[in-house]
């Protein structure tokens, strides 16, 4: 399912509600936008979406044959040409994982004489090898583009947006498939969402069907930008990255006036003013230009080296003549997931924080604070929109800046209530007050639906009860399709949940969920104490139910991975002072009777004492060493049974 929408506001869009995907609040999606809190449009600058309608049979063969008309011999090499604002249109493409976006988006560039052929390759706007490898978009690619309609060129500015499972207005993709079955989708649509499906588009990028009448869609039913060139300058950022050489890049939106090269420009929400060196547009690569006015889309280079000066969402205006107010509606994103990274050699903390603050650069959603581990050192506690964001900046990290990294069990952000009437946010057990100065701990709660044919029902509703949801609804969209609704704690969903879905219903059945709130449960720390110490990385709060299976598991691994040391070693979980779950490592004992061959039993009982009591001095003052490696099969260990 495909939607073109009006990107008049790049960093936000509508949505029902602040929904995520399967993967957590960023599987689908490792989008660096933030959205709304309230999922509702902000202000009248906000995305526009237009239904792509689907032709009638008449303009169907018109469009296809008069493209050669349409289009110029090679319209991509005078792109850069200015048009009215009339003719400008700003749109991207949002769907799900896997339904075509890119594909699309190369297509629309290869029409369009943008990319030319020999150039041409899968993922064109997928710049990283990350991306190419898992067949996703992670990051946002922006693209300008020329087309021309009964002789009247048209600026079109494309968003190739990574997937997300909110869509308003569609085009039915891969049409081609053998199993497609466009005319029953269509129904669904229908049924299940209530929009008017009778004039979708139905295209095949890959095949290169409907091409044309998406193109011409585009201009016909997406509105032009306001035409604002004579007011005072206003540009959203809605992306930037670090170029080594010349600083931070900023790609952004013009809504107000007009921006020159050379122009001494102010950051609003920075404070920071800055020379604009050079501007452009993205088509793909980057093309100078002299002068960009309301309603374009392109980039800024102004030696910027401090990356917190250019973030998203911040907006750009003149030095000399100031907006008066920002652009409205920007928030940050709220991370649900959190974990922690720690650098395997301790000498590239210096260098684990350069990167990720060259990666929150066009990444807003990121957020990390230094943390210290007794045992992993230093390093940073940081937050997600969910598991596939994690996985991604991890890998990023590990590729693009050449890190070693440790990653602890994700977690979610807790919410403890304390008896002197504090409310404090708590997302790593360290953090976690005292029993005696808490009153209740609550965690968050999600909605989730999930879709399924109707023979996997009962498997996904025992995978429901299990992770400690409460039953809601069930409904059959259609006589072989249920939705089954759940409420039940995020913790409970940032391990393996979603491939445990998949494997109940052989891949057959998909979920969303959207965050509904906190609620009080019956949470309890966890502690692991190896030879009465506690061993603070590896605690964890878990809910009481599922205590002593976590407990057990931990303890029994330690058991396997510590050395054995010259005195006997207890290895517990415990909850406050309670103990739930040992183990003890056994001494290591050297036989202080090889050398009696015979005489007195006193003689032999002498030499045992003597040795307990020299075991007994050095457990009092001996120290046990977890190795990292014991850590780090823990931490996976842990990421299994929580």
């Amino acid at each position: 399912m495909l939607m073109a929408s009006d990107f008049c506001r790049l960093a936000n869009f509508p949505r029902p509600q602040p929904t995520t995907n399967h993967r957590g609040a960023w599987r689908g999606s490792c989008s660096p936008r933030p959205f709304p809190s309230d999922g509702r449009p902000s202000e009248p600058w906000a995305f526009r979406c237009l239904r792509i309608a689907r032709p009638s049979a008449v303009s169907r063969g018109r469009s296809v044959s008069c493209r050669a008309a349409e289009i110029t011999t090679d319209p991509g090499q005078d792109r850069l040409m200015k048009v009215p604002i009339s003719n400008i249109r700003n749109f991207c493409i949002i769907a799900h994982i896997d339904h075509g976006k890119s594909t699309l988006a190369d297509k629309l560039l290869q029409l369009t004489g943008t990319v030319q052929k020999r150039e041409m390759k899968e993922q064109f706007l997928d710049n990283m090898d990350l991306e190419r490898e898992r067949g996703i978009t992670i990051k946002l690619q922006a693209a300008r583009m020329r087309y021309i309609l009964e002789n009247e060129p048209y600026c079109l500015n494309l968003i190739d947006t990574p997937g997300h499972v909110d869509f308003s207005y569609e085009v039915l993709n891969k049409i081609d498939l053998p199993g497609a079955e466009p005319d029953r989708v269509s129904q669904e649509i229908e049924e299940i969402i209530g929009l008017d499906c009778s004039d979708a588009i139905h295209c095949s990028a890959k095949e290169g069907i409907g091409i044309s009448d998406i193109l011409n869609a585009i201009i016909t039913r997406i509105p032009p930008p306001k035409d604002a060139a004579g007011n005072p300058l206003r540009a959203l950022i809605f992306d930037s990255y670090y170029d080594p050489y010349r600083g931070v890049i900023v790609y952004f939106r013009v809504v107000d006036g007009t921006i020159k090269k050379g122009d001494k420009i102010y950051f609003m929400a920075s404070g920071k003013d800055y020379i604009a060196d050079e501007i452009g547009v993205l088509s793909p690569n980057q093309l100078p230009v002299d002068e960009l006015y309301a309603g374009e889309v392109g980039y800024l280079s102004a030696s910027i080296r401090s990356v917190a000066d250019a973030r998203v969402g911040d907006t750009i205006t003149h030095f000399g003549r100031r907006a008066e107010s920002s652009l409205p509606g920007y928030e940050e994103a709220r991370p649900m997931v959190f974990c922690g990274l720690f650098p395997v050699d301790a000498d590239q903390f210096p260098e684990l924080r350069d990167a990720l603050e060259k990666l929150q650069l066009n990444d807003a959603a990121l957020k990390f604070e230094p943390e210290t581990s007794s045992a992993m050192g230093f390093g940073f506690r940081c937050g997600f929109l969910g598991l596939l964001h994690l996985e991604i900046v991890q890998e990023r990290l590990e590729r693009e800046y050449n890190l070693t990294l440790i990653t602890t069990a994700p977690s979610v952000v807790y919410r403890v209530n304390c008896i002197n009437g504090d409310t404090i946010d708590c997302s790593n057990p360290t953090l976690l007050p005292e029993p005696g100065k808490r009153r209740q701990i609550e965690e968050p709660f999600v909605k989730i639906e999930m879709l399924t044919p109707k023979e996997y029902i009962g498997s996904l509703m025992e995978l429901g009860q299990e992770r400690r949801g409460e039953f809601k609804e069930m409904n059959f969209i259609t006589e072989n399709r249920a939705s089954i609704i759940y409420e039940l704690p995020l913790a409970e969903m940032v391990g393996d949940f979603f491939d445990q879905l998949k494997s109940r219903s052989k891949g057959y059945a998909s979920m969303e969920y959207t965050f509904v709130g906190y609620r009080e449960s019956e949470l309890v720390k966890l502690d692991i104490h190896i030879n009465g110490e506690p061993v603070e990385p590896l605690a964890t709060i878990v809910h009481k139910d599922k205590a002593y299976a976590v407990g057990r598991a931990l303890t029994q691994k330690l058991k396997e991975l510590i050395p054995r040391q010259m005195f006997k070693v207890p290895i517990q979980a415990c909850i406050g002072a309670k103990v739930i779950a040992s183990e003890s490592l056994s001494a290591i004992r050297k036989d202080v009777l090889s050398k009696c061959y015979g005489g007195d039993i006193t003689r032999k009982k002498k030499l045992l004492k003597k040795q307990a009591e020299g075991k007994k001095r050095l457990k009092a003052i001996g120290k046990v060493e977890v190795p990292q490696e014991a850590f780090m099969a823990v931490l996976r260990l842990e990421k299994e049974v929580i």
